[in-house]
């Protein structure tokens, strides 16, 4: 995301300039990538907001409309573009991409090889990660498919850290170009278990393999075709739980209990608010959101068995 030397360097510390991606972030759930035109308009519910007043301001700027209402415009970061790009297919969300960046060992510098790309949104975290000398090799073997996925990068800043193949991995395996080079690799295939053997051979010693599957018969027939030739074999499910905190008004005559958020209870004459101030008190209140996602799916990791 708008790397800003040769040195592919992912930056945000210049301002917007024509051309650029921005992340106009209106609430925490109502956000959207739009490319800056110099005399393009952006109108939506707080007025109509002039592209040509972003050009110069840096990132996280707060912009005015012809109402006197703002939005913020943000760096698109791999987090934030999860949460706005357009679903080509199901992808991985924050929970799952970090786990997996951080079972797979990644760091600047490692080759990494994914099938199949998808919507990109795990590819963008991936290149992130690896910046900036590494590299991500990212496979689909459908041909639209991958070509939105590198139009997605290069708008994103992503494409000189990223190379988008056309290829049935399933069926033919990875490239042999790559073979013993993969520091690790990432599957997201309806049968993984049939690229086992392509992965235990595109891995250095001691690499490491993720495949995502949303059914446990697709986990349990991956994990015996790994069980051969490689070791450390798990498998997890990442179940993320987010809270609403806030602070309202506290019943005494109620029972809150289960964490639910009561209601400010309205006040109809200055002379009951005496007694109603004795019945409730202010207090901070949580409970899990309503729309809290559950089940994406499992993640299986494992290890090439070092060659003695």
């Amino acid at each position: 995301m708008l790397p800003t030397d040769p040195t592919k360097k992912i930056s945000f510390t210049r301002c917007i300039t024509d051309g650029d991606l921005v992340i106009v972030y209106e609430r925490h759930d109502a956000m959207k990538a739009i490319k800056v035109c110099e005399d393009s308009v952006l109108q939506n519910r707080f007025g109509v907001f002039k592209h040509s007043d972003w050009i110069g301001k840096p990132f996280g700027s707060k912009v005015f409309s012809n109402k006197g209402k703002f939005v913020y415009l943000l760096a698109p970061t791999p987090e934030l573009w999860t949460l706005v790009l357009s679903h080509r297919t199901q992808i991985l969300y924050i929970a799952d991409i970090s786990f997996v960046i951080m079972y797979l060992e990644i760091v600047p510098g490692c080759l990494v090889l994914e099938s199949g790309t998808g919507s990109g949104s795990l590819t963008t975290s991936l290149a992130r990660a690896v910046a900036p000398t590494g590299h991500v090799y990212t496979f689909d073997f459908h041909e639209q498919r991958a070509a939105s996925a590198r139009l997605d990068f290069e708008q994103t800043g992503v494409s000189s850290l990223v190379t988008v193949g056309v290829r049935d991995i399933q069926g033919e395996g990875f490239p042999d170009e790559f073979s013993g080079m993969a520091d690790s690799v990432f599957l997201d295939l309806p049968q993984p278990w049939l690229t086992i053997p392509s992965v235990g051979k595109m891995l250095k010693q001691d690499g490491v393999l993720c495949s995502f599957s949303p059914c446990m018969e697709q986990v349990q027939r991956t994990c015996e075709s790994l069980r051969s030739n490689f070791t450390d074999i798990r498998t997890f499910e990442i179940l993320l739980r987010t809270y609403e905190v806030r602070q309202g008004k506290m019943d005494g005559n109620r029972d809150n209990g289960g964490g639910s958020l009561p209601c400010k209870r309205k006040q109809h004459s200055i002379e009951g608010s005496n007694e109603q101030d004795n019945q409730s008190s202010a207090a901070v209140m949580a409970r899990p959101c309503a729309e809290a996602k559950g089940h994406t799916g499992y993640l299986t990791f494992a290890r090439l068995k070092c060659l003695s």
